[in-house]
């Protein structure tokens, strides 16, 4: 139950930043509603293939797209509000990165699957859905940019599955990758920090 609790506050969260970054972009309300409903979902779907777990969650649960549909009439509804925030889209997206990144990790664990292919597979369910956003709304996806982004909910999902492996007590394990991983993410867009970039060669 904690996991699928979790597993919602990331789709929601995610949500939320796809149906802003849609509204700024001013996309009609069926646009709105897709890109929040990709962003939440895709990268569950993308996870949820891999590991086998057919059909995917975000496919078959009506909680889903219920959560979708009522993120899309909120941004559209206090979106002015929102916008008052710095970086609304990324707040938010950070916000489900450490969610998702940890409910993925766990979800590839529990079908049996073993520890490289459970981080990799939170990863992709963190980062998936915000990287189709991008793509769809012709901006640079977050996780090709220099920005501290995959790498943080590389963290979460890293301590969630070595938690796990040392069968660390479960009812706080999750909360402390989700909260080390929006922490980096957010300190990271306050303070600029980015990864290293490198020149050009000469070749």
């Amino acid at each position: 139950m904690l996991f699928k609790l979790l597993d919602l506050a990331g789709t929601f969260a995610f949500a939320i930043s796809g149906a802003v970054a849609a509204r700024q972009k001013k996309l009609d309300l069926f646009g709105i509603i897709t890109i929040a409903y990709m962003v939440a979902c895709g990268g569950g779907i993308m996870r949820d293939l891999c590991i086998g777990a057919i059909p995917p969650a975000g496919l078959v649960d009506w909680r889903y797209l219920a959560l979708s549909l009522v993120a899309s009439m909120l941004a559209i509804a206090v979106y002015p509000v929102l916008q008052r925030l710095d970086h609304p889209v990324q707040m938010f997206d950070a916000l489900g990165l450490g969610f998702f990144a940890v409910f993925g990790a766990h979800k590839a664990l529990a079908y049996g699957h073993n520890v490289q292919v459970a981080i990799v597979l939170g990863v992709v369910s963190a980062v998936g859905g915000g990287a189709m956003r991008d793509v769809l709304l012709n901006r640079t996806p977050l996780i090709l940019r220099k920005e501290i982004y995959a790498s943080a909910a590389l963290l979460a999902a890293t301590l969630q599955v070595s938690g796990e492996q040392l069968e660390l007590p479960a009812d706080w394990l999750p909360w402390f990758g989700i909260v080390l991983c929006f922490g980096l993410r957010y300190l990271a867009m306050r303070y600029h920090w980015n990864l290293p970039r490198f020149p050009r060669g000469n070749g």
